[in-house]
């Protein structure tokens, strides 16, 4: 399976402006700028790739851990993942990404917290966004409610 995003982008980097659009329609002409990325930590003057790449991780690891749930026999009522995508300044110039940190709470009716632990680990370490993360630390908090 192959899945795409176009970008499009005018003028220079820090006044430039692009839009972004998902070969599902989930975003169509989505607005990104330099403002956006790197200056308006409200993150309402436009999308980023840090926050896709946040949206895909906690998407990618939520469908994975209810996988493994249900092939426990203990499917969840409720995953809410919350990824948070760390990145800044580089020691050798430019920006970086350092951390994605999933903050995960499940209604998982029937289960333990030991094997809640185990399956969310599980679940962070196979999803294939993790997998492709593999060059940045990528952290779990996972509780039960």
């Amino acid at each position: 399976m192959k899945r795409t995003a176009t970008a499009v982008w005018k003028g220079t980097l820090t006044e430039g402006t692009g839009t972004l659009d998902t070969q599902s329609g989930a975003f169509t002409g989505a607005p990104y700028s330099f403002k956006g990325r790197f200056q308006d930590e409200s993150g309402k003057s436009g999308t980023n790739p840090e926050e896709l790449i946040a949206a895909a991780h906690a998407g990618c690891f939520a469908m994975q851990l209810s996988h493994f749930l249900a092939e426990n026999g203990t499917p969840a009522e409720k995953l809410d993942a919350v990824a948070t995508v760390h990145y800044g300044p580089a020691s050798g110039g430019g920006f970086e990404i350092t951390e994605s940190a999933i903050a995960l709470t499940g209604t998982v009716p029937g289960i333990d917290d030991a094997k809640f632990q185990e399956l969310a680990t599980k679940a962070k370490e196979g999803c294939p966004v993790s997998k492709a993360l593999g060059a940045i630390k990528v952290s779990l908090d996972a509780k039960l409610a």
